[in-house]
This record gives structure tokens, C-alpha cells and sequence, in this order.
């Protein structure tokens, strides 16, 4: 949520950050309920929801939404990702994710390692100073079980990297954050219709401690992002509030992109 799990702007979702999309079919429910059991579902070949054979590519259809000052701005654009090959980072073999626009952040490579018991994320180039002192960190955990959540961050006084209050001083920053399986929904994108997509959301928290007034202002960022089997990711929506800093109001960004075709390589 791959760069399938991780979005520039959730730079931290998943973390990392619209509601414009095609509407939803009926959903098929959470997991778990067509054989009435209360209990976790474990997903079959879970690592089929995350593809990431070299040369695979996906074309994705985005809008951006900002409402600041009650002011709304919207914008369209488009992003590619590419699965390029594999590199060494960090003592560890990394798949390499090639985006030409994610989140209208312009182009960036991603860096994930799948392996038994999941998805660990290190990092993207560029990459910013708050995301350095993070990874690695996991964005999905095998065996799949829906319902189900983990804690994926847990970490206090980081430097955020960043004058917010103009005192020439960077910021002081603690982040919490996790990720669930919701269930299983039909999901209806410019790509097609796909059957029991499995519904991810990851939430950060962000308590920002302000040097220069001694403040704290808390920001959030709320992604959920659909996965097909076979396919990857086929959608996502997120949405980012930003407290008021130096104005009287804050920031409230939405950010969704849909897959409008994709090619997935089988070797």
C-alpha cells in the first residue's frame, strides 16, 4: 500500500502523505461474514495482493483537493509505477518501485522488501529528513488475517526536519501509526471492475512540539487503499489535516488516485 502500500504524502501510512472516485459496489462485506465465523480470516497466497515482478507497471488517474483558508484549489494528474529491478540497500535485497507522479509529488523511487511474514519499507529518493529516521519499517504483515491491526509506529522527540514557527529552530516530532485489514469490497475504477478487493487503512498521528511557543500542534493522516489479487493496488483515497501554524487555519488535503490499466509480469 510496494509502492502499493506507501503513498508519498502517508509518506508515512503506509506511513509515507478524494473522494472523487468511481462509486463503490455493493461491498462484500467484511471478511470473515459469508461463513458467519467471528473470527479472523487468513487470507490465501496474500502475497498475490502485492505484485512486484520486474517490468510490471500500473497507470494510475489522480486528483488532489486542498482547502486552505476556505479557499479550495483541485487539480488532476497522472502517475506510472514500475517495478525496475532489484538493488542492495541497507545488508538486504530491495525491489525498486519507479513512480513518474505519485500524489502529484513528481517522479521518486520507493524501496520494499516482501518476505514471509511481509512488506518492510525502506525509504524513497528524495526522501525527506523525518521519513530517514522511520524506515525501515512494516506496512503489511503475513499471514494476512482480516480483521486485523498492528501498530506500525511508535516514536517520539524525531526532528522534523523543519522551521514551522520561524524561530530558526527544526521542530521536535512524536508519530504514532497502524494499519488494518477492514474486510473485502467490490470496487468499480476507470481499470475495470474487481471482486473482493482487500480494503487496507493505515492512520498517523503527528504531535508536533513547537520550540519557539513551547505548543504542540497535532496533525493526522487517514489513507485506505484497495488491493486485487493478481493485480495490486487499484485504489487509494487520502486525506491529511494540517494544524494552523503561523495563520488561523489550518490545511486539509485529499489525495486519490485510480488504476486505469495495469500489466503485471508473471516472470
Amino acid at each position: 500500500m510496494p509502492r502499493h502500500a506507501n503513498k508519498p504524502g502517508a509518506a508515512l501510512l503506509f506511513v509515507t502523505l478524494g473522494l472523487f472516485g468511481l462509486p463503490l459496489l455493493a461491498a462484500a462485506g467484511p471478511c470473515g461474514e459469508a461463513s458467519g465465523s467471528t473470527e479472523g480470516e487468513t487470507i490465501a497466497a496474500a502475497e498475490e495482493y502485492f505484485p512486484d515482478t520486474k517490468g510490471s507497471q500500473w497507470k494510475y488517474r489522480g486528483q488532489v483537493l486542498e482547502s486552505p483558508l476556505q479557499k479550495i484549489a483541485a487539480g488532476s494528474f497522472q502517475n506510472v509505477s514500475t517495478v525496475q529491478g532489484v538493488e542492495p540497500l541497507q545488508g538486504v535485497s530491495v525491489k525498486v518501485f519507479h513512480d513518474t507522479n505519485p500524489g502529484n509529488h513528481g517522479p521518486s523511487n520507493s524501496y520494499y522488501r516482501r518476505d514471509a511474514v511481509g512488506i518492510v519499507y525502506y525509504g524513497s529518493r528524495p526522501g525527506t529528513p523525518l521519513e530517514k529516521q522511520l524506515v525501515p519499517y512494516q506496512i503489511v504483515r503475513f499471514p494476512l488475517v482480516c480483521p486485523s491491526s498492528f501498530q506500525q509506529l511508535d516514536r517520539k522527540r524525531l526532528n522534523l526536519g523543519s522551521d514551522l514557527d520561524g524561530d530558526e529552530k527544526d521542530e521536535r516530532v512524536d508519530v504514532e501509526a497502524s494499519v488494518s485489514v477492514v474486510g473485502r469490497e467490490n470496487i468499480v475504477v476507470p481499470a475495470g471492475t474487481y471482486q473482493d478487493a482487500i480494503r487496507l487503512e493505515a492512520r498517523m498521528k503527528m504531535w508536533i512540539h513547537l520550540t519557539g511557543t513551547n505548543q504542540t500542534a497535532v496533525g493526522t493522516d487517514v489513507m485506505t487503499a484497495w488491493f486485487a489479487r493478481g493485480v495490486g493496488l487499484v485504489k487509494y483515497v487520502e486525506r491529511q489535516e494540517l494544524p494552523p501554524i503561523k495563520s488561523d487555519r489550518g490545511l486539509v488535503t485529499e489525495i486519490t488516485e485510480e488504476l486505469e490499466e495495469a500489466e503485471i509480469k508473471t516472470r
